[in-house]
């Protein structure tokens, strides 16, 4: 039995934070200042849990999509977040299914893909060489449990909290592609929340709370495979759940405030300058070109680089040289996304 009485007080402690992460990122002007920020700190995290180690200030660079120079470790974790928001997108027409995940996998891996069709695949200690876990093998077995496990996603009869908790293992335990599983099962634990109206954006950056607790996220996988011990994986994944909404919805309260007292600033100082859009964009975009006010229709090139040179006189940016072009630096937004206002412990 899943929902055990400890699991259902989990799930009831990890939506009522939920909601008040809803509601935090309601207060936001613009819904995109959370919606891209949050998604490339989960991209950085999941990427980081499956060894793709790349850098807060590489992925912020890179955010419009300008990823010819970036490293190959930055241009993959991109790609998880394009893939979170195309799979978010994808809500619009159909639940989340099996079609989903392959279509996750394969923006991951940045190439057509398909379900394991190859025999032999195991999990090993990275330290021993020793066999963990052997998943099941062939493409007709593989897709059966797919299916079981698409299946018990939309069974209404059990919390959805519960739900995305117990398909996380089931999908682990699948184990369905050569490559990609752990970052394609996070995202579709988001999608599953979105779907199901428990978040209304793609903004639970859950991966931080497993990266912090990587070995027992493992070891609590292991269990449920090893002893059916559901229980302790369960509450594992819900006090996840909860924390992280808590740790967001801080977040997210702080980056207001932080825009608040950037927009008075500059409304004091730069009048001329101000206007809200202008202010949001810095907020949507903390690593700004000139292009960025173009693109939005704030400015010409010649006014735009004015503006942010002027910004940066104040200290509201600062300005780096990139290659031959110039972009300017939200550097207090920055220091918020990296991480050092609040943790999840």
């Amino acid at each position: 039995m899943l929902e055990t009485r400890a699991v259902l007080k989990a799930s009831i402690d990890a939506r009522d934070a939920l909601t008040k992460l809803g509601i935090a990122a309601a207060r936001l002007p613009n819904a995109a200042i959370v919606i891209n920020a949050i998604p490339l700190l989960e991209a950085r995290d999941s990427s980081r849990i499956e060894n793709i180690v790349t850098t807060s200030d590489e992925l912020f660079q890179h955010q419009d999509g300008t990823t010819a120079s970036t490293d190959p470790a930055t241009k993959e974790a991109l790609r998880y977040r394009t893939a979170l928001l195309a799979g978010f997108a994808s809500l619009r027409d159909r639940p989340v299914s099996t079609r989903t995940a392959i279509e996750v996998v394969g923006t991951l891996l940045g190439t057509e893909t398909d379900v394991r069709k190859i025999t032999g695949t195991t999990l090993r200690d990275g330290a021993t060489g020793d066999v963990l876990y052997t998943p099941p093998s062939g493409e007709s077995r593989i897709r059966e449990l797919l299916a079981d496990w698409e299946r018990f996603l939309h069974d209404d009869d059990i919390d959805v909290l519960v739900r995305m908790a117990a398909s996380h293992y089931q999908f682990e335990a699948i184990h369905p592609f050569h490559d990609g599983n752990g970052r394609t099962g996070r995202i579709v634990n988001t999608l599953v929340l979105v779907q199901h109206g428990v978040l209304d954006e793609p903004i639970l950056y859950l991966s931080r709370y497993i990266l912090d607790r990587r070995d027992q996220y493992y070891r609590l996988l292991r269990a449920v495979t090893v002893d059916d011990a559901w229980e302790p994986w369960l509450r594992f994944m819900l006090e996840g759940v909860r924390s992280t909404a808590e740790w967001t919805a801080s977040l997210v309260a702080a980056i207001l405030e932080l825009l608040q007292e950037t927009d008075q600033l500059v409304r004091a100082q730069l009048p001329k300058v101000h206007s809200h859009e202008l202010i949001q964009l810095l907020f949507t975009y903390p690593y700004a070109r000139i292009g960025n006010l173009v693109d939005a229709g704030i400015a010409k090139r010649q006014t735009a680089s004015t503006y942010l040179q002027q910004l940066a006189g104040i200290g509201v940016l600062a300005q780096r040289a990139v290659g031959r072009e110039r972009i300017y630096l939200n550097t207090k937004l920055l220091a918020l996304l990296e991480g050092g206002f609040a943790s999840t412990a």
